[in-house]
Formats: structure tokens, C-alpha cells, sequence
């Protein structure tokens, strides 16, 4: 990845456009990425593929009016070119009385989320820990699918008020999913550090959910007791967050209009947005540069705390919170670093104490129902148990559910310590595994 000096000369050919087109207020986003991809199916590789892309995104504020053109041109000409198309876009748009003008320079809290291990990492790497991976489920006579990617992205925000804050990053991902006859398993899961990762222990645990949920029983629909997975608790109550937004409230198209300072979950979730936490990734700025702040959003089970960009905290008389998106956009802000708290109750825990319930891997399918009572529909999948007495006793067929996001975190019985989790429907979290009484199943599916 090139330096931060790399970005900031090419910021310096962006101010210098600008200005010998008469604008002065100017901002810039520069993102290098680099992505690796090893595919994985039939317990055999058959895809390697690696992307490397540089963009320039440019916002000019001319009298109350922004506007945003991209390129991955950056040769003067180039450059040249996309800051006239974003001031051309910027005088045809309509004033905005409310946009704020520039950010100003502020101290950025320093992060370290990037690993040579990562950075470094080979076809010939990602090969291995495929090919060691394969052969744990391959051994139990099943077949493998998924994929392993590495990656590090590089990241800087200019304007033409001062502010440089620039971010380096590495990620690995790492997904199977393991099928047998008549069932499957899944794992997966994400690092800054790839050595972090542990794709054999990974493959077998999604081996072992496959072997062990071999013909399955088909249960009645209906309300159980169940013990969600920290995959499962992500891409479900996950669903939430994106509502904890000031604009949001404003515009009235949150679930908490309203119900601001209510308690409208149990005594035991407390949530927050800490993009600081050691298990969780991205820039420590928003998209105008304004430092993060973590957030306390839930509090034993009352709302707290909301995120609010500068125009959303302009317009209520507050702070700020560094929660905003690039401008111009229509949703504001959003908290990006979610970390529900845990417990001390580990999932095998949860079993032993569980007369009758399901015991569920992850969700897929998740669709909203009704946005003002934060009630979602979709489906068990990879995974889905039977408990009785406190042990796992059969696989079961998958359900179909029907749950209403407020009535389930009402009910956690048990939660587990905290992990990063990786799921399908949302973006990575810090999330406990949890154990919830009348989770409402109302059919079974045909998968």
C-alpha cells in the first residue's frame, strides 16, 4: 500500500484544481484496496481471483450546495477532470440550508489494525489452510464449500480546512460449510489478524453440526425455548441498529420515534458502538473526518444514546457523535461498531440447563415484517437442534420464524462472553451467544 504522503500529494493536485476553478471549500476521499479470494467446492479449489483498485472521490460545498464525483483516474489529467465534473454537479444542485460546511481539523484517537500476516498472505497460504481444512470434512465423508479471502484497505479523508485522517487496515475471512447426505454444518469467521483465524478447528466444527443433524426429526412450529448462536444473535438483532440514528428519529422511519429513554429490552442487554474495542475493525472517523465516539445505546435494556452526524447534531443543539456517512447521502448516520455485552454462561452451559429447546446455528432469509415493531421473519439453516434433559439430541428440520426484536431481547435467559461474530445479513459485531425462552417458530420449512 502507498504512504500517507502518496494520498496527501494527490489531495494537493485536488486543492489546486479547485482553485483554478474558483472553489475553495473542497474535500477528498482516496481508498486503495486490495482483495484476495480462494473458492472452495466440491472439496476442491476452483477459484483464486485478486483485485487491486484506487479511487478518488471529491466533494466540493459551493453557497449551500455539495455534490460527489469519483474516478479511479489519478494522472493530472485525470484528477483534473473529476474535480471540474463534481463542481459542475455541485452548481446544478439545489441549496441546501442545512448542509454544514467543511469539518474542521480534531484529534483522532490512533488504531492498529494492520498485520503484515494479513497484508502478506499468498495464494499459496490461503491454499493450504483450504486444502488442511477439506481434508477435516472430507474425512468424515463429507464434501466442503466456502471461501477464504485476505485483504488490507487503505484509507484518507482531506479538506481544504486542514483535516488529514488517514486509516490502514487488513482483514481475513475465512467460511465453510460442510454437507452431508441430508444435513450441513457452518462456521465462519473474521480477523485484522489471519492468524487469528483457525480454519481447520473451523472446518471441524461445522464437519461435526453436519454429522450430528443426520436425519433429522421434524418438530412441531410453535414457541420453544432456544440458544441462539453468536452468528445467529448478529444477523438478527443486528437488524436494529441502523435505527439508532438522529436522522432517523427526525425523518420518523425509527422504531425508537417515541420511545427515546424507554426501557424496551431486558435488565441484562446493554449495548454500545465503540469503534476502539479490541475485536472490532474500521476507521476511528466518520465520513467528514470527525473522530468516532463510543456510544452507549442501551443500557439494561433502556435506549440511551443515538448516533448523530454533524448535520443531524446542528440541527438538535448537540455534539456531534463521528457517526456520519460521506456526503452527500439520505440516511445520515448509523452506529458501525456494535458490541452487545456478554455474559459468563457458555453455550454448553445453556444446553445442560435447557429441559426442552432448540439449539440454532445461524439465520438466513431475514426479511422485516413490520419496521415500527422491529418484527422480522426467516429461517434456521447448517445447523438445527434438538436439546432435551440438557443434551443435544437430534437434528431437527429447519424453521421458519417469526420474532419481534424488542419481545426477544425481553427474554434472554443466559448470555454468553463476547466474541467477534461473522454472519450473512449484516456487518461484523461483537455479540454473546444467547439463550431466549418463547422463540416463536411458525413453520417448518421444506430446506
Amino acid at each position: 500500500m502507498p504512504n500517507d504522503r502518496g494520498h496527501s500529494e494527490l489531495f494537493e493536485q485536488v486543492l489546486a484544481a479547485a482553485r483554478a476553478l474558483g472553489v475553495t471549500g473542497i474535500e477528498a476521499i482516496v481508498s486503495e484496496e486490495t482483495q484476495a479470494l480462494t473458492r472452495f467446492a466440491n472439496n476442491a479449489i476452483h477459484q483464486n481471483v485478486a483485485e487491486r483498485s484506487t479511487q478518488l472521490s471529491v466533494r466540493p460545498v459551493i453557497e449551500g450546495r455539495t455534490a460527489r464525483a469519483t474516478t479511479n483516474r489519478l494522472d493530472p489529467e485525470g484528477i483534473r477532470a473529476v474535480v471540474a465534473e463534481a463542481i459542475a454537479i455541485t452548481r446544478l444542485t439545489e441549496p441546501d440550508p442545512d448542509l454544514p460546511p467543511l469539518a474542521e481539523p480534531a484529534v483522532i484517537p490512533a488504531v492498529s489494525r494492520h498485520f503484515a500476516s494479513t497484508a502478506g498472505a499468498t495464494p499459496e497460504h490461503r491454499a493450504r489452510a483450504v486444502a488442511e481444512a477439506i481434508a477435516a470434512v472430507s474425512s468424515q465423508g463429507q464434501t466442503a464449500a466456502g471461501i477464504y479471502s485476505t485483504g488490507e484497505n487503505h484509507f484518507s479523508l482531506f479538506n481544504s480546512r486542514g483535516v488529514a485522517a488517514t486509516y490502514s487496515e487488513t482483514m481475513a475471512r475465512f467460511s465453510i460449510t460442510a454437507m452431508a447426505g441430508d444435513s450441513s454444518g457452518w462456521a465462519k469467521a473474521s480477523a485484522c489478524d489471519r492468524n487469528a483465524l483457525d480454519p481447520v478447528a473451523l472446518a471441524r466444527s461445522a464437519a461435526q453440526k453436519a454429522a450430528h443433524s443426520a436425519n433429522p426429526r421434524e418438530l412441531p412450529a410453535g414457541r420453544y425455548t432456544v440458544i441462539l448462536e453468536p452468528a445467529a444473535v448478529l444477523d438478527l438483532a443486528g437488524q436494529m441498529f441502523m435505527d439508532f440514528s438522529a436522522t432517523a428519529l427526525r425523518d420518523g422511519r425509527s422504531f425508537l420515534s417515541d420511545r427515546a429513554g424507554q426501557k424496551l429490552f431486558g435488565e441484562n442487554i446493554t449495548a454500545c458502538d465503540d469503534a476502539y474495542h479490541p475485536l472490532q475493525a474500521g476507521a476511528p472517523f466518520d465520513g467528514e473526518g470527525v473522530p468516532r465516539r463510543p456510544l452507549t445505546l442501551i443500557e439494561r435494556g433502556v435506549v440511551r444514546e443515538v448516533a448523530s452526524s454533524r448535520q443531524a447534531a446542528a440541527l438538535s443543539c448537540a455534539e456531534p457523535t463521528g457517526h456520519g456517512f460521506p456526503l452527500p447521502n439520505e440516511m445520515g448516520e448509523g452506529p458501525m461498531n456494535i458490541v452487545i455485552a456478554g455474559g459468563e454462561t457458555s453455550v454448553e452451559e445453556m444446553i445442560a440447563s435447557t429441559a426442552r429447546g432448540i439449539l440454532v446455528t445461524r439465520l438466513w432469509y431475514i426479511r422485516e415484517v413490520d419496521p415500527y415493531e422491529k418484527i422480522f421473519t426467516g429461517m434456521t439453516r447448517d445447523g438445527t437442534f434438538l436439546v432435551e434433559n440438557g443434551r443435544v439430541t437430534a437434528g431437527v428440520r429447519n424453521f421458519r420464524f417469526n420474532v419481534g426484536l424488542m419481545e426477544m431481547l425481553s427474554h434472554v435467559e443466559a448470555l454468553s462472553p463476547t466474541v467477534r461474530a461473522s454472519g450473512e445479513e449484516t456487518f461484523d459485531m461483537v455479540v454473546p451467544a444467547m439463550k431466549v425462552r418463547s422463540f416463536n417458530f411458525t413453520e417448518v420449512t421444506r430446506f
